[in-house]
């Protein structure tokens, strides 16, 4: 006969739905609940009533198995073949606790666990998976708990309708964060982390209005994180969500934890990659055109981008799509071990840092009068022909490189690159020129 295992729950309704929410340990969860298509559901369309179980699952595991910050959301549990058994129960009173415990019990008990029903997991599989494959590594964690939500399942036609509509209606309105929520709350990421700290205590851009933040702050809590652009009429240098790539980018040569999206870094690995990362982003922006001086010495830093009626002579590094692909390609020639950072530095602070110049003019169309007016191009290919005009600017490989880099520009502006081959050749390895 098989044992009975018994688990507190409060019985809720909501819409036409009866359920029931409890608190389970890793282990019973691991025990008690199985997928879908083991009980015979998502088979195949007409038996589907839920998405499949994804390759997904590794991560959550081992979040599981080395954060000590864990913590899992609750899983939404069907009950197989209808409603589960629940005792409801009442808490014994006194003439001491009577005023405390009053309506404390209502709709609380027990569900039974006991093998003569079968449940599986209709939203949180993937989570289910993790705690499966995460205590057969570590049984201890088989302790920890995590709250479930039961419902009740029927294996019929209307049955799979009415949990398959469930199903949906959970995932369709569930609102995952955005790319920028992730950079302002996310306590494991560690460039997460350093972006937020370079925003309070790095000397130029923790500055009003360097970085932009917020597009709007509502009055009743409303707050929308800046996108990756800045405003025609903005004044900020960049947004955090570019700062953030940036960042990640400049993150070359620190330790590997950085990396990690899911496992916080160590304190000091941290307090170590904040000041690299502060040390190589002052040097760009001394290198890039002078850019903090020129910022901080401007009387309207959105002149400095587009000066009125001469927007081809602003600056190229007051555009997140320049600074992207400049700090892009920075990593390249440091990772391909093309130059060392301070030679790397040199040469960018050579370039004409006006954006209708060469190759900043890549994502820049002028319009054809003589007050040299214009404006971004923001296609994906004019972004890369940038990227690669930049390698050949400050590092080229080869000759086939510049030719296929200055080909792509005349590609894309179906016009001549303003430098020619046999300048940019000059910067050619020794060794290759010789070849």
């Amino acid at each position: 006969m098989p044992s009975k295992t018994f688990v507190p729950a409060f019985e809720a309704k909501v819409g036409n739905w009866t359920y029931y929410s409890c608190l389970m340990s890793y282990a019973a969860v691991a025990r008690e609940i199985n997928f879908a298509h083991e009980l015979g559901g998502n088979q195949d369309l007409g038996t589907m009533i839920q998405r499949g179980v994804g390759t997904r699952t590794t991560e959550i595991t081992n979040y599981l198995l080395s954060n000590e910050n864990r913590f899992l959301g609750a899983i939404i549990v069907a009950a197989w073949g209808g409603a589960p058994e629940y005792i409801p129960l009442e808490m014994e009173k006194s003439s001491e606790n009577s005023d405390v415990l009053a309506g404390m019990d209502r709709n609380f008990g027990v569900l039974t666990f006991d093998g003569t029903h079968q449940f599986f997991a209709l939203d949180g599989q993937h989570r289910l998976k993790a705690i499966k494959d995460a205590i057969k590594r570590n049984p201890e964690l088989g302790r920890e708990d995590i709250t479930v939500i039961v419902v009740p399942h029927f294996d019929d036609e209307a049955g799979r309708r009415r949990t398959r509509r469930l199903f949906t209606n959970i995932n369709r309105n569930a609102v995952k964060t955005t790319a920028q929520e992730n950079i302002a709350l996310d306590e494991d990421d560690g460039f997460a982390i350093l972006t937020r700290r370079l925003l309070d205590d790095h000397e130029f851009l923790r500055q009003d209005g360097v970085v932009q933040v917020f597009s709007k702050v509502g009055n009743d809590g409303e707050l929308k994180l800046a996108t990756r652009q800045v405003g025609v009429t903005g004044t900020a240098w960049t947004t955090i969500g570019v700062l953030y790539d940036l960042l990640t980018d400049l993150g070359f040569g620190l330790h590997e934890s950085m990396n990690k999206t899911s496992q916080r870094a160590t304190d000091e690995i941290l307090d170590e990659s904040y000041e690299v990362l502060a040390k190589r982003m002052d040097e760009l922006l001394a290198v890039c055109g002078n850019m903090r001086d020129r910022y901080e010495a401007h009387a309207a830093p959105r002149d400095l981008r587009a000066p009125k009626g001469r927007d081809g002579e602003g600056h190229p590094f007051m555009r997140p799509a320049v600074q992207v692909q400049i700090v892009r390609a920075a990593r390249h020639v440091i990772e391909q071990r093309l130059l060392e950072w301070p030679e790397l530095l040199r040469r960018l602070g050579e370039l004409d840092w006006t954006m209708s110049s060469a190759p900043f003019s890549a994502v820049w169309q002028e319009t054809p009068d003589a007050a040299r007016k214009g404006k971004m191009i923001p296609s994906k290919e004019n972004n890369q022909a940038l990227y690669e005009l930049l390698l050949v600017h400050l590092a080229p490989a080869s000759r086939a490189q510049i030719d296929r880099a200055i080909r792509g520009y005349r590609q894309v502006k179906n016009e001549r690159y303003p430098v020619v081959a046999e300048e940019l050749a000059r910067r050619l390895p020794v060794a290759v020129e010789e070849n």
